[in-house]
């Protein structure tokens, strides 16, 4: 999150009132579909009541950074991506919590006003020193840049690596059905978010970049609040999100790249 707000601009924010009605539906659809379609899953695989509650905090959570890396990949419209990330992640302290509570309430109890505080401190706080770090050093943030994203790279995979070893025996029980649910829950997100953009007018470009925020979810944000209020096995749907989103991300990003000819998308 450090990373994420070094990385981002006043540009980045001024986007959104130049675009209000595109972002507005990129951010309404990622915190409409991606819940909804967490707790439906949940249902419908009938999964333990933790393992449900860390599908639907998945879904809860904002896009991540790595949708940005994607949109790039996938000749999407990047700008817009980080605009939708933005505005996405200032809005997760209120909007996760409630999400959680609306969903996953009737499964367990949901402490709303600590999971409102730690997404604050674990999103908007770093994000914050992020840009004001930015402010700091200026012209060197050249020198920075570039080294970001491996350092947020890094520390997911030990994040998933801390989450998958202290689940090693629950991943033999219950591992396939958490993958295929974390499967439809990504592909479902790419399909319906990319979907939702071309229904409301938005051009390919930022049709790609749609549908790969909606369906790439801050998965770390997901395992760190499940594993802390929740559990270890909570917090297992994130980890296998976050190693399944990367894998079909690229795929998509690769597909999308290589088929330039946007005309007939």
């Amino acid at each position: 999150m450090f990373g994420m707000g070094v990385t981002l601009t006043i540009n980045d924010f001024k986007r959104v009132l130049l675009k209000p009605k595109d972002v507005g539906v990129g951010v309404v659809t990622q915190y409409a579909v991606m819940p909804f379609l967490g707790f439906a899953l949940a249902e419908l695989f009938g999964l333990d009541p933790l393992l449900a509650a860390g599908v639907v905090l998945v879904g809860s959570c904002p896009g991540g950074t790595s949708s940005n890396v994607m949109t790039y990949l996938a000749r999407g419209d990047v700008a817009f991506s980080v605009t939708m990330t933005s505005v996405s992640t200032l809005v997760s302290p209120v909007m996760l919590p409630f999400m959680m509570y609306v969903y996953a309430g009737q499964w367990i109890d949901v402490p709303v006003m600590d999971l409102f505080k730690s997404t604050v401190q674990i999103i908007l706080l770093p994000v914050a020193l992020g840009l004001m770090f930015r402010a700091l050093i200026k012209d060197k943030i050249k020198y920075v840049l570039p080294i970001l994203p491996s350092v947020s790279a890094l520390a997911i995979i030990l994040i998933v690596a801390v989450i998958v070893a202290a689940n090693s025996s629950s991943i033999a029980t219950v591992g396939l059905l958490v993958a295929a649910v974390a499967i439809l829950h990504n592909i479902l997100g790419f399909t319906i978010g990319y979907s939702v953009a071309r229904f409301f007018g938005m051009d390919v470009l930022r049709a790609r970049a749609v549908s790969i925020e909606i369906g790439m979810q801050n998965s770390g944000l997901a395992v760190a609040l499940a594993n802390t209020y929740f559990g270890a096995l909570a917090a297992l749907p994130g980890a296998i999100f976050s190693v399944w989103m990367n894998i079909s991300g690229s795929a998509l990003a690769w597909w999308w790249r290589r088929n330039t000819n946007t005309k007939y998308e």
